[in-house]
């Protein structure tokens, strides 16, 4: 990464931070070491921030297992912290705020942003945070270097009343709101969401708010009894036949949309077969290109729309910040989902154990900053 010249400025709201600082850093395919790094240098319009929380995400989990990024990198992305410098020009922020910053923010401008895919623009795809080496988000260290875009549209203060951990569900919450604004669901519909992880329990708890019936599928009875906390009480056994279910349910016509919220090819067609005709079948987690052949006819003949939904969107960046801030005292408390903190130290065994769940485990967060000293 390159480094910038630190300005008077910068230096004066440095003092007390380090040269260097603790981080995860993938290093190939299944490595991950916790290393001593250099701390970022910011450059005018940009911040340094602390790291308190970050939570591992099923996308960090599938970098490090199948070695598609180059090394070495330090990923996550799910996160908050307290600004602890800021760059010359910056004049929205200062020393102290305590902030979640977006580390893909898009350019507006572009043929893809017209058409409001910005998970598809170029300027999208690139990171705009950093804990050192490639730009990949940087949540697993202690300090992260927020650039100028990111600085600009792509930060959300956090008020002194909601926690850290809290406030870390921001980003996983704006890519759950894009997905189920994009089913359009109505109040008089059936849904079904298959997979009660942390994602598929934000998916269904946010359908939920529609007005529509909800149905949860998921093996394990703990994850249901989170959910049931969330007001999800329509609880189906995977082990059981889901579709007969959902068939008897809605006078054999079968859900009106279904969302996979899990990774498993076999799962789409259970999604399809699960839809009614005329129904919406969107995918959530299916981020791995593979040969898996749906059924033509069921798209054609039974006229069922197949759909996915990937990453954050920043139509509704200020809709979904506010449920997730303002939620932390009206019964939308996230930190619910959370099973597991492990402070930066323990990083490694943290996931792995994301990476092999278990009945017990939902979110596993980072705490960088339960070591750095850095309040709730």
């Amino acid at each position: 990464m390159a480094s910038t010249t630190v300005t008077n400025r910068q230096q004066d709201s440095r003092d007390a931070i380090p040269a260097t600082m603790r981080a995860a850093v993938y290093r190939g395919k299944n490595d991950v070491r916790l290393e001593t790094v250099p701390v970022p240098t910011i450059g005018p319009g940009e911040i340094l921030v602390r790291i308190h929380t970050c939570g591992i995400c099923g996308t960090d989990l599938k970098k490090i297992h199948t070695g598609s990024h180059s090394a070495p990198r330090i990923f996550g992305h799910e996160m908050a912290g307290e600004i602890v410098a800021v760059g010359d020009s910056v004049t929205e922020y200062k020393v102290g705020d305590r902030v979640m910053a977006f580390h893909h923010i898009p350019c507006g401008q572009c043929y893809y942003c017209k058409k409001k895919t910005f998970a598809q623009c170029s300027v999208y795809k690139q990171v705009g945070t950093t804990a050192g080496f490639e730009p990949s988000g940087g949540g697993f260290a202690e300090y992260i270097r927020v650039t100028g875009w990111i600085v600009k549209h792509g930060l959300v203060r956090i008020p002194a009343d909601v926690p850290f951990e809290q406030a870390a569900w921001i980003e996983p919450v704006n890519t759950c709101y894009k997905a189920i604004r994009n089913l359009q669901l109505q109040a008089d519909e059936t849904v079904l969401v298959i997979g009660q992880g942390p994602i598929g329990i934000l998916l269904a708890a946010l359908a939920q708010r529609s007005g529509a019936r909800v149905f949860t599928s998921d093996m394990f009875p703990e994850r249901h009894a989170v959910a049931a906390k969330f007001g999800l009480d329509h609880a189906l056994d995977a082990r059981q036949d889901v579709v007969e279910i959902l068939h008897k349910e809605t006078e054999g016509r079968g859900a009106d949309a279904v969302i996979v919220a899990v990774a498993g090819d076999a799962l789409v067609r259970l999604a399809m077969d699960a839809a009614r005709p005329g129904g919406r079948v969107l995918l959530f987690a299916s981020t791995q290109h593979s040969d898996a052949v749906i059924d033509p006819a069921a798209v054609c003949m039974d006229e069922k729309t197949l759909l996915g939904s990937y990453s954050a969107s920043v139509d509704v960046q200020q809709e979904a910040a506010d449920l997730v801030l303002d939620g932390y005292k009206n019964g939308f408390d996230l930190t619910r989902l959370i099973s597991h903190r492990f402070p930066l130290e323990q990083a490694i065994e943290a996931v792995e154990l994301a990476s092999n769940p278990s009945p017990n485990s939902l979110k596993i967060m980072v705490q960088p900053g339960s070591l750095a000293g850095v309040a709730q």
